[in-house]
This record gives C-alpha cells, structure tokens and sequence, in this order.
C-alpha cells in the first residue's frame, strides 16, 4: 500500500528554502511506494486549519523549477509553538489529519523551532507506537543549528551581505574631504554568523568594514568609541558592522538602550536599532558625519546574490530528506559534513533532532580577535565555499520570475 509525503515549511524564509522543497517534493514522487506528496499551508499552523494542496500538479508543468529560484516560503510559514505537554489534545488532533490523508512521512524545513516541532512529533509518535517518520529539513540565514557544518540559506545571504556590504564600502569613499563613519546592522540574534560575513568584503587586510562586533563578544561602549576614534586617524571613510543582537557584558542588548525589545511567540526578542543607538553616540560624542544602515529582511529575500552552491545543496538536502525517511529513520535533522575546504567537499548525514532543538551553534571564540571587533581568516576559510557560484534567475520584462501560489 502506498504512503504519502506532507512536506511544510516554517520560521523565517530563506532565498533557498524553496529549492529544499523542491527536493523533497521531486524526490517524493519519484519514488514508487509513495502516492500523494501534499504541501501544509503556512506550515503545522496551518495544517490545523485544513489548509494544504497536492504538489504532483507542479511536477510536469515547469513551475517547479521556477519555485527552485523563488525567494520565500512558497507554502507560507508560521511562528507556531507546539505545547511542551505531549499529552494536550493539539497532538491528537494532528495525528488524526495525518490518518485521513494515509501519511506516512512527515518533513519540516526551518530553523531551531521548526527542529523542535520535529522533536515533539517523533516523540509523541514513538509513545503512541505511530510508525510516521519524522524528519526536519535544516534551514535558517543565522546559521546557528548545531551537529551540521553550516545550514541552507546562510550562503546566500551571507553572498548578499559581503556584496552589499563592499557596495556601502566603496559609496562611503567618493568623499575624502571629511571624515565619516557608516554603520551596518545586520542580522543575528545571539549568533554573529552574518555579520562575520561582511568580512568577505574586503579587498586587502586594513580595507572596510575596519571593525566587526558580534554577539559572541561582550559590546563595551567605550572601548568601542576609542577603536573608532583611533581608525578614523587613517581613513576617512570608516565601515563598521554589527550584529542586531550585540549585547553588553551584562547580558543587556544594546539596542534596549533606548527602548524596550518586545517578543515573539517563541519568546525570542524583537532586535532592531543597535546601529541607530551606535550612530547617535559617535555623533554625540565624537562629532563626525554617521549614518547607520539596516539590511533587515533584504539578507534572506535576495535572488539576485543566490549562490549556486546553495541552491544545489538545498535542494540535495530535501532529495536526501525522503531518502532518509523511507530507510525508516524518524527523529532526525539533515545534517552537511564537510570533509575539505580546498576542494570543498560535502556530504550528508543525520543528527538527532532532540540534541539539536534549542540548541545554538556560535561563531568559535578562537576565530574572533582584537578585543572582539574583527575575525581571524579561519572565517573566510569556512565561509568562502558557501557563496561561490552564480545562478540564472529566470526574467520577465527585465524583472526576476517568481512562482506565485494561487
């Protein structure tokens, strides 16, 4: 009797999500003993509410492959936290859909929370004797999942950041006459990956961004003006980026300086206006032309600075995903283990989902250097391989296709 694949994605997009959901649905309905492969929309949240499609329709008509190079979470997303308490009736409620539609494999593409929707489906599987394989498809532009070299999504955005971070760079130098300070605040809540990432801007060792400040190094305000103040004696233009979510040696984000964060869902605070507070003390205390710049959600929805390598292994990722399941594996994560970085070299693997959910991967303490505003070049070893390669992003009247779900 055949089985059928419910695939969903979750949290925050990614410029490669789509290619992962393309694996996992090409893959599914290559295989002979399975039958439908259905799409939740807007992920468990919406699942709940009856809403998913058949995705069988796109496989002959091109779309697909147009949904491959799509920005964004073609099925939609959500932000929904399953209760700790697997006996609450939600669980039950969602086990009896998955009967109805005679599911036998279940994949979620996100992030840490997406992972732990995996953790406590697999769990109330196992304790209710449901043979459903559960299996997460990794993804997150914060490239803080642990047990993987690095995640789908951070390449990408990583590209798009060192690219827009070089572009900042050189529009911030057509002026020489007077000196300025141009702050860019970019994504990461208490992993400074990304932002480690505008390292690949520069063009030689003392070129811009001159200072990198990441969560993982406490934020000291003073020293911060000093470091600025002493740069500014031999550029004029100076680049300096920054993780959303620097915090002080007190644990306090810098940007609750002024205002109070709110929260989401799962709890995590809102960050934004680090490089705003930062830009109004340089020019308070310093007196120099500064102006702060935030990427915001450009980072995660840029098609334009895909990486190839990326995209490929997104999708290889959501192929291995049904793979993986059909073995009888449940409980796990898809995980990259990288053999060599020249050549770069890959393969891929399973983690268990439980040591991975709630988990956060940090940029190591040994690649950050001079006081914690700068990174060793183990960075660019790491990261370099993840944003080679350039993608053919389908055109219509000189603007990127996209796939539209109806």
């Amino acid at each position: 009797m055949k089985q059928n694949i419910i695939v969903g994605q979750s949290g925050g997009p990614t410029a490669v999500i789509n290619s992962s959901l393309c694996g996992v649905v090409a893959e599914g309905l290559k295989q002979k003993n399975i039958g439908h492969v259905y799409g939740m929309i807007n992920g468990i949240e919406g699942f709940l509410q009856g809403h998913f499609m058949d995705m069988r329709p796109l496989l002959g008509s091109g779309e697909l492959e147009l949904i491959r190079t799509t920005p964004g979470s073609y099925l939609g997303s959500c932000r929904y936290k399953l209760p700790e308490d697997l006996a609450a009736p939600i669980y039950a409620e969602l086990f009896r859909r998955f009967q109805q539609l005679d599911i036998g494999f279940f994949f979620y593409i996100g992030g840490n929370d997406s992972m732990d929707t995996v953790s406590k489906l697999s769990r109330y599987a196992a304790q209710h004797d449901n043979p459903i394989c559960f299996i997460g498809v990794p993804k997150t532009i914060d490239n803080d999942l642990v047990l993987t070299d690095h995640t789908p999504g951070f390449g990408s955005a990583a590209r798009y950041v060192a690219s827009t971070v070089r572009e900042i760079a050189i529009d911030a130098a057509v002026y020489d006459n007077k000196k300025s300070v141009t702050i860019v605040e970019i994504m990461g809540r208490h992993a400074g990956w990304l932002t480690a990432a505008s390292m690949l801007a520069r063009k030689f060792p003392e070129d811009n961004p001159r200072l990198i400040y990441l969560p993982e190094a406490a934020f000291d305000q003073e020293d911060f003006l000093s470091k600025v103040t002493n740069h500014l004696k031999d550029i004029p233009n100076l680049v300096v980026c920054i993780s959303e979510g620097i915090q002080d040696k007190n644990g306090t984000f810098i940007c609750e300086y002024t205002s109070k964060a709110g929260t989401d869902t799962f709890g995590h605070k809102m960050l934004t206006g680090s490089g705003k507070y930062l830009e109004n003390i340089i020019r308070d205390k310093i007196g120099v032309k500064v102006r702060s710049v935030e990427l915001n959600v450009c980072q995660r929805c840029s098609s334009a600075m895909l990486s190839a390598t990326d995209l490929a292994e997104a999708f290889s990722s959501g192929a291995f995903a049904v793979q993986t399941a059909l073995t009888g594996n449940t409980g796990k994560m898809i995980t990259f283990c990288r053999s060599s970085d020249d050549p770069y070299l890959i393969t891929f693997g399973t983690a268990d989902v439980n040591q991975i959910c709630n988990q956060e991967k940090k940029v190591p303490q040994e690649w950050l250097c001079a006081g914690g505003s700068n990174l060793t070049e183990d960075f660019i070893t790491y990261a370099r391989p993840l944003i080679q390669g350039n993608v053919s992003v389908p055109m219509e009247d000189g603007l990127p296709k996209f796939a539209y779900r109806s």
